[in-house]
């Protein structure tokens, strides 16, 4: 069994699809990020950084228990594990492994930090021209070079894997980082219907907190918990 520490999220969403692609067992464990469940003591034991994801593997090498986190990092772990998602071309499998870690390292922090001044600040009456046109602009350009890569097949190593699960959710909600995919990018469009027509990437999950937190109504509070941490918040076991 496999618990999965979950928040509504693109980047928990990721691993949510990959545990469904691959049939593994799996538990939601829900972590009220905008309460600060991720700073607790015993959720940084999992994950150091108080993040979400992270899941805990009760089967992992040699029947132990293992911690996994951050979102590549999980994924490679299970394509691993089950020896699925990853194509068995060394050549492709490089690729995915390469689109994979340029989600974590571009793709998903420049989407994010879009969507922070786009669609989560402005509601708080924070309004930065500067970072908004400075992330919108970086975001618009990586969807360039994904939809250039997609011109040449129809997922990012040639076969689905890891590399399009990663990418996937971030681009499903592209309207909230300032990106119309359908008007300017028609290889990812195509490419997200495909991914969408799976049947992982249908799954919802049966808990009237996601409704909610898919709303993204945050207080004042749940703001300052969110996107302002404190450096108590940061680590609440050192206080730094």
């Amino acid at each position: 069994m496999i618990d999965l520490y979950y928040y509504t999220s693109p980047n928990v969403r990721k691993v949510l699809i990959a545990l469904e692609e691959l049939g593994l067992p799996y538990e939601i464990k829900w972590t009220d990020i905008s309460a600060g469940e991720q700073f607790e003591p015993q959720y940084l034991t999992i994950n150091p950084n108080g993040k979400v994801p992270a899941i805990v593997d009760h089967d992992g090498p040699g029947g132990r228990r293992l911690a996994v986190f951050e979102s590549a990092a999980i994924l490679l772990y299970l394509a691993e594990k089950t020896g699925k998602l990853l194509p068995s071309d060394p050549g492709h499998r490089w690729e995915a492994i390469c689109w994979t870690v340029w989600q974590v390292a571009n793709h998903g922090p420049m989407a994010g930090q879009a969507a922070h001044f786009v669609s989560h600040a402005p509601k708080h009456g924070i309004e930065d021209a500067y970072a908004t046109g400075r992330y919108v602009g970086e975001v618009r350009r990586l969807y360039e070079v994904l939809d250039i890569r997609l011109r040449r097949d129809d997922y990012l190593a040639g076969e689905f894997s890891i590399a399009d699960i990663a990418c996937f959710p971030w681009a499903r909600v592209a309207a909230g980082h300032g990106v119309d995919i359908e008007a300017e990018f028609p290889y990812v469009a195509a490419w997200m219907g495909r991914i969408g027509e799976r049947a992982s990437a249908k799954v919802r999950i049966s808990d009237p907190r996601e409704d909610k937190a898919r709303k993204h109504d945050y207080t004042p509070e749940q703001f300052q918990t969110l996107f302002r941490p404190t450096p108590d918040a940061v680590n609440p076991v050192t206080g730094s």
